[in-house]
């Protein structure tokens, strides 16, 4: 391809590459565009609005990430899409419906998919879309505890985000990264383990800290409540962030109980009894 049909995307943790032109005309669909709108960590924002990245630049990082190891431009495109059929609010739609898996997701991914303008537009680019369907992908997804580009960019990201971590930091871990077999493995025995720690410190001290537990959960049991009483529907989930706090602030007792979870009300008890709806799905690593 020529630089013409090329595109640019410049990512806090992998810097600039060039992209083809299906990957600029990916990013202007419904679904992603979408994605821009959907916290990457849930609730959190509520409590802690600088937390406020997306699932889109995760998506987009992990696509990064396939290319700067080798995969081809079809596992790049894969990563781009694997998320896009994310609820609102990431992993508050698991909490909604109870799926203790965390992966509602990927239960109506397929539906998603093959619903949206991706199909036609994979086609003008001769992808067909069942190759995103029944073709699996080794650096984008492994099985826990196994490292993969999805597993290892939410893990960098959120924890930059967190200020878990730097973004030199994290950086200098992906220099050490490569692919041994397939799959992706830390070169470096001590930068192997550097990350094992971060990764258990960010479920610790980020996902499962009281704070953000607390606004997950709140806002899983609004979204239930208004289920229940007929005044939103699994639907709804699939809207962005924004469209969807619209809509329950428009419910009644919705609006103040959204100033209620922002203003974290109740925290204190909540943090001393640590009774809730979340169930988490428990994650760690196996670092060769």
């Amino acid at each position: 391809m020529n630089t013409a049909e090329m595109i640019e995307l410049n990512d806090i943790l992998y810097g600039k590459i060039a992209f083809p032109q299906v990957v600029a005309d990916l990013l202007n669909t419904k679904p992603l565009i979408r994605l821009s709108k959907i916290h990457q960590s849930g609730a959190i924002v509520l409590v802690n609005p600088t937390i406020n990245h997306t699932r889109l630049q995760h998506s987009i990082g992990v696509m990064m990430l396939i290319k700067i190891l080798g995969g081809g431009e079809k596992e790049q495109i894969a990563g781009l899409l694997h998320d896009i059929s994310h609820t609102a609010f990431s992993h508050v739609g698991d909490y909604v419906l109870q799926q203790e898996e965390e992966n509602y997701h990927e239960q109506i991914f397929e539906q998603v998919l093959l619903s949206s303008e991706i199909p036609a537009l994979l086609e003008k680019y001769n992808y067909n879309v069942t190759d995103f369907l029944e073709h699996t992908f080794p650096i984008l997804e492994q099985e826990l505890p196994d490292l993969c580009a999805d597993r290892l960019d939410y893990t960098l990201r959120d924890a930059v985000h967190a200020r878990l971590i730097s973004v030199s930091q994290a950086r200098e871990l992906l220099k050490n990264t490569v692919l041994l077999n397939g799959k992706i493995s830390i070169a470096d025995s001590e930068k192997s383990q550097w990350l094992q720690e971060v990764y258990e410190r960010l479920n610790l001290e980020f996902f499962q800290h009281p704070l953000h537990r607390y606004a997950n959960d709140k806002l899983a049991l609004l979204f239930r409540r208004l289920m229940e009483e007929g005044k939103l529907e699994i639907a709804d989930l699939m809207k962005n962030d924004t469209e969807l706090l619209n809509k329950v602030r428009t419910s009644s007792g919705g609006l103040q109980a959204l100033k209620d979870i922002a203003s974290r009300k109740s925290y204190d008890a909540y943090r001393q009894k640590q009774e809730g709806l979340l169930k988490f799905k428990k994650r760690f690593l196996r670092l060769g």
